[in-house]
């Protein structure tokens, strides 16, 4: 292949006969694919950037695959998900090599929270942190798997569970790695993974490493970036969200629980003739236990002003300041004698920056809490991310190619960009290949009660019920919040005959893959099944939408954009209310078409789609498919347009 794509025809590559389509079975050229390949073949070429709106069915994946394996430099390219991020190296990125006849060096990276940490492990080991049966199984199993891993990434062991406690214990954060100085650091599993992709051609990461390390979290990422010809960054839509909470500074208990028995292990190691960090870890321990039960019932998420001023929150607060400033000075004395003690020192005074974020505000920030069954976080986030975002962009003089499904609001990106502070960028938005006006039909059932009357939620089980019959099953329901769902969960168990999963119940993977086996399930999911669920054929022939998905307002973050945009002034709905809704209805709404072959109906139980004015920003932004209000229709369209063509004319 040409080294700079400077005289590849992308039409002919991306072609009906060109290379992909010899190698790779079911190959289909699509023109806004080709379309897609020059725009990122030529932001590579001038280092400049672009924002693609690739619809679903465009292929994005081999249409920036493609140009960054020919362009002969190296290329980072970034997903939304770490199952996207093993996708694209394990399936999509062999089969572009094989058809371009190249040998590109590739490698995977994640973050080190995925890697097993040797040294961790010994601790675990010697320390005897864990008493019950099922976390010392577990840890005899990571130890097992640990004398014949190649990569240590823990994704490879299946028989512990990927939530299983005794996982948080066995690798590493930036905070507790001990570097170079590490007993293990050349067989260290990180550094493995880092050396190999100091060496590719192509890397790919996930956008959780990639601003982990644009926030100067330290996570092995930044020294490729300087020498990165191209950044491609897949489910571009994540980017604001993520990077507001990479730029947020945090303090959650489980950082300073865990700063804690760091401490005492340490201490009695290499400390042992200073008991004061024994005893003021302790009263630590006993000032978070009491901070979380000042505050209020799991499950919360709030402004920190509610509770900042409460007598026990003050005391509680005062508490914790009085104890860094005690475990900083005796650290201070002790952090020469080992290098875990000297990265406990550094780790205390990190945290005790954050505790100042929230007490000390910077200007354009918010300062909220989340509280769990027995935990809690206080968050300091910044409420624009653009100028942060800019700024890193620009100290890389690169290429930057930005794309997704769900970018434009309309055909405008301004929003998006205006986000992101990218509004030199280059635009290309590119609609789906796939016949939706033929294959598709968007039901919004009529007389529906407004979503915030109690009445609602029956109102779209009456609605939906019908609709599932029709289809025989067959059916995603999308609901914007759990209470929603739990509440058609037990009003549908009476209603439809078909089997019924509901988010929960098990694990999401486990959910779609027992969709798929089914065949004519109904599967109940909120934000999560929204994005990133591929279920392809006739399993899924519906989806159905609860509402319109505008985010809480009662979300603190939220709250306080609102309130920044109107003292602006702003209009805070339709600057950034109603847009982000778009793009999330987008996501849902892409759920229901995957393939050329694929039918299906779209049902919207919102009956603002309708009756206000912004209705018609949401249905512009959706693939133009015939609509109706009538069950009739609906029933006709699964009799007519749904069947087999033998099963019509038998």
């Amino acid at each position: 292949m040409n080294k700079h794509n400077d005289k590849i025809d992308w039409k002919e590559l991306l072609g009906d006969e060109g290379p992909l389509a010899a190698s790779i079975e079911g190959f289909q050229p699509r023109e806004q694919q080709q379309l897609m390949g020059e725009a990122v073949a030529d932001a590579i070429k001038n280092h400049s950037a672009v924002v693609i709106e690739a619809g679903t069915g465009v292929g994005k994946t081999f249409a920036y695959l493609a140009p960054a394996v020919a362009s002969g430099g190296r290329v980072i390219v970034s997903t939304g998900t770490k199952t996207l991020q093993d996708q694209l190296f394990i399936k999509d990125l062999p089969l572009v090599k094989k058809a371009l006849k190249t040998d590109a060096k590739t490698a995977l990276l994640k973050g080190r929270a995925n890697y097993l940490c040797n040294y961790r492990l010994s601790r675990a080991q010697s320390d005897g942190r864990f008493d019950d049966r099922k976390s010392i199984s577990y840890l005899q199993r990571i130890d097992d798997w640990s004398m014949v891993t190649a990569s240590g990434d823990i994704n490879e062991l299946n028989n512990v569970p990927h939530d299983a406690e005794v996982w948080r214990h066995v690798t590493s954060t930036a905070d507790n790695c001990l570097g170079s100085e590490c007993e293990d650091y050349e067989e260290c599993f990180v550094v493995k993974a880092r050396r190999k992709a100091q060496g590719a051609d192509v890397v790919v990461v996930n956008h959780h490493l990639f601003f982990a390390d644009l926030a100067l979290k330290e996570e092995g990422f930044g020294e490729l970036l300087p020498s990165a010809n191209a950044v491609i960054l897949d489910e571009a839509h994540q980017l604001p969200e993520i990077a507001s909470t990479f730029f947020s500074e945090t303090l959650s208990s489980r950082q300073l629980l865990e700063l804690s028995k760091d401490i005492q292990t340490e201490s009695l190691s290499h400390a042992s003739d200073m008991p004061e960090l024994q005893d003021i870890t302790r009263a630590l321990e006993k000032c978070v236990a009491d901070l979380r039960l000042a505050m209020d019932k799991p499950g919360l998420r709030e402004p920190w002003y509610k509770i900042r001023s409460r007598p026990a929150i003050e005391q509680e607060i005062t508490n914790l300041k009085e104890l860094f400033k005690g475990l900083i000075e005796q650290l201070d004395i002790a952090a020469e004698r080992s290098k875990g003690l000297e990265s406990c020192l550094e780790r205390a005074r990190l945290q005790q920056q954050y505790l100042n974020a929230i007490e000390n505000p910077k200007e354009n920030s918010v300062q909220w809490y989340e509280t769990y069954t027995r935990s809690f976080a206080l968050i300091s986030t910044p409420l624009d991310i653009a100028d942060a975002f800019k700024k890193h962009l620009e100290s890389f003089p690169c290429a930057w190619v930005l794309t997704s499904a769900t970018l434009a609001v309309g055909e405008s990106f301004d929003h998006y960009t205006h986000r992101i502070g990218m509004e030199q960028a280059n635009e290309l938005l590119l609609d789906s290949p796939f016949d939706y006006w033929h294959n598709a039909l968007l039901y919004a059932p009529p007389d529906m009660p407004e979503p915030q009357q109690a009445e609602f939620v029956p109102a779209v089980v009456n609605a939906a019920a019908p609709v599932i019959e029709a289809c025989e099953g067959r059916t995603f329901m999308l609901f914007t919040s759990y209470r929603a769902l739990n509440e058609a969960a037990e009003l549908l168990r009476d209603r439809i005959k078909f089997p019924i999963l509901v988010q929960g119940d098990s694990s999401q993977a486990d959910m779609i893959k027992q969709f798929r086996s089914l065949g004519n399930a109904v599967l109940l999911g909120t934000s999560s099944f929204w994005e990133g669920v591929d279920v392809r054929g006739e399993a899924l022939s519906c989806v159905i939408i609860d509402k319109l998905p505008f985010s809480s307002p009662g979300d603190p973050v939220l709250e306080a954009r609102i309130k920044a945009i109107r003292e602006a002034g702003g209009n805070p709905f339709g600057e950034y209310q109603l847009p982000q809704a778009v793009i999330a209805l987008k996501q849902g709404v892409g759920r229901l078409i995957r393939d050329q072959k694929d039918k299906g109906l779209l049902m919207i139980c919102d009956p603002r789609l309708r009756t206000k004015s912004y209705g018609a920003t949401f249905l512009n932004s959706l693939p133009k498919t015939p609509r109706t209000s009538k069950l009739d229709v609906v029933k006709r369209f699964f009799d007519i347009v749904m069947k087999k063509p033998e099963e019509v004319n038998s």
